[in-house]
C-alpha cells in the first residue's frame, strides 16, 4: 500500500488547478484519473461547436493566464490546448486508468485508505494519504429522466454528452429535451444543419447575451447583485423582446443571484431565440408521454420524431465511492456547506469545483484548499 501527502481523484480543469497551486506550494501529491486522459468531459462529451460562455478574463485556472491572442470566448479546442499547456508546465503525470472505487478514513492510521482498480491491467490498486481531494467534478454521469413511454421510441436517444454535431441529423425531426446552454446550442446547430428541430422548455430560463453576462460580472464586483440583475435583465429584455409568447419565461430572481443561489446559469444565446422566434425551432412544454415515434406534451400537444437527444444535465459520481462518516457531501453528491465554505470536510478531506460556479470557483477552491493543507502541515 502506497502512502502519499496528497491524493486528487480526478484530472480534468479542477485537479490540474488544484495541483497547479499545490506544485507552487512545494506539497508533493498523486493524481489518478479512470481514464485515458486528462479532462475527459472536454474532450470526448463536449460537442464540436462549443465554447466557453463566460469572457476568458474569469475562466483561467490559477498561476497562468490565456496565451495572447486566445479568442476572448475560448473555443473547445483552444481550451484543450491551453489545458495541455498547462498540464506541461506544472509537470502534470496522471495515473491514468485508476478507477477508485472506496476512500475511507482510517482512525488509527489518521489516513485515507483508497481502495482502486487498473481498469486494463484488471489489477487492484491501495492508496494511503494523509490528504484527499475529490476533483471529479459535478458533471461526472449524465442524467436520463424517467420518460413514460421512453422504451417504446423505435429512434436514437442519447444524451448530449454523446452528441457532436448536427451533419448525422439533416433532414431529421429531432426533438431536443432541456433548455439549459447544451439543449439551446444543440437546437441551434441541429438546425443549421438541415434538422427540423423542436425543443422542450418547460421550466423558466434567464436568456442573456455573452456581452451582458460579462457586463453582470463585472458590475457585481461593484454594486449590489440585485442592481446588476435588474440593469441586465431589462437590458435582455429589450434585446430579445417578450419571449413568453414564444414558450419562455424569465424566472422572477435575476441570473447572477439564482446562479449563486442555485447554481442554475443562464442561457447564453448563440442565435437559438432568433430561430425560435421565426418558427424555425418549435418549442414544446413538458412531455407527458411516447407512444412509438409519437411525443405527447402537456397542453394535449403531439409530434413525430425520428431522434431525441437529451440535455438533461449530469450528476456527481462521488457518492458511489466517498465512505465519508461525517457527510461532507449530500445525497446528491453536491457540499452539504453552502458557498464560500463548501469545499473542506474533516480528517483533511476536501472537495473541488463542487460550488457550481464553473471555472471561476474551481479557482477559488484550487486556492483555498493549497494554503489550507499548507496551514495543517505547518501547524502539526
Amino acid at each position: 500500500m502506497e502512502d502519499v501527502v496528497v491524493l486528487i481523484v480526478g484530472a480534468g480543469p479542477v485537479g490540474l488547478a488544484v495541483l497547479a497551486c499545490l506544485s507552487q506550494l512545494s506539497i508533493p501529491y498523486i493524481i489518478v484519473e479512470r481514464v485515458d486522459c486528462s479532462a475527459s468531459l472536454w474532450r470526448r462529451r463536449a460537442y464540436d461547436r462549443i465554447k466557453l460562455h463566460l469572457a476568458k478574463d474569469f475562466c483561467a485556472l490559477p498561476h497562468m493566464p490565456y496565451p495572447n491572442g486566445t479568442p476572448t470566448y475560448v473555443p473547445k479546442k483552444e481550451f484543450v490546448e491551453y489545458l495541455d499547456y498547462y498540464a506541461e508546465h506544472f509537470g502534470v503525470e496522471p495515473r491514468y486508468y485508476i478507477s477508485v472505487e472506496s476512500a475511507a478514513y482510517d482512525d488509527g492510521a489518521r489516513r485515507w485508505v483508497v481502495d482502486a482498480r487498473h481498469t486494463t491491467a484488471s489489477t487492484k490498486v491501495q492508496l494511503m494519504a494523509r490528504f484527499l481531494i475529490v476533483a471529479t467534478g459535478e458533471n461526472a454521469v449524465g442524467v436520463l429522466p424517467e420518460v413514460p413511454g421512453k422504451e417504446s421510441f423505435p429512434g436514437e436517444t442519447v444524451h448530449s454528452s454523446t452528441y457532436r454535431s448536427g451533419g448525422a441529423y439533416a433532414g431529421k425531426r429531432v426533438l431536443v429535451v432541456g433548455c439549459g446552454n447544451s439543449g439551446m446550442e444543440i437546437a441551434y446547430d441541429l438546425a443549421n444543419h438541415g434538422a427540423d428541430t423542436s425543443i422542450v422548455v418547460h421550466s423558466p430560463v434567464h436568456i442573456m447575451t455573452k456581452g451582458l453576462m460579462r457586463l453582470g460580472m463585472t458590475l457585481v464586483q461593484h454594486v449590489p447583485v440585485t442592481i446588476a440583475d435588474f440593469l441586465i435583465v431589462t437590458v435582455a429584455n429589450f434585446t430579445f423582446g417578450d419571449l413568453s409568447r414564444h414558450g419562455i419565461v424569465r424566472p422572477k430572481t435575476g441570473p447572477l443571484l439564482l446562479k449563486a443561489k442555485t447554481g442554475r446559469s443562464s442561457v447564453i444565446d448563440v442565435g437559438t431565440t432568433g430561430l425560435i422566434k421565426k418558427g424555425i425551432i418549435k418549442v414544446f412544454g413538458e412531455i407527458s408521454n411516447i407512444i412509438g415515434s409519437k411525443v405527447e406534451f402537456k397542453g394535449q400537444k403531439e409530434r413525430y420524431f425520428d431522434a431525441i437527444i437529451f440535455a438533461t444535465g449530469n450528476k456527481t459520481s462521488v457518492n458511489s465511492w466517498l465512505k465519508d462518516e461525517n457527510c461532507m457531501m449530500n445525497s446528491d453528491g453536491l457540499p452539504n456547506k453552502d458557498y464560500p465554505n463548501h469545499w473542506k470536510g474533516e480528517n483533511g478531506l476536501y472537495c473541488a469545483g463542487f460550488a457550481r460556479r464553473g471555472l471561476a470557483g474551481i479557482f477559488m477552491d484550487a486556492k483555498n484548499i493549497a494554503d489550507d493543507i499548507v496551514s495543517t502541515i505547518e501547524s502539526s
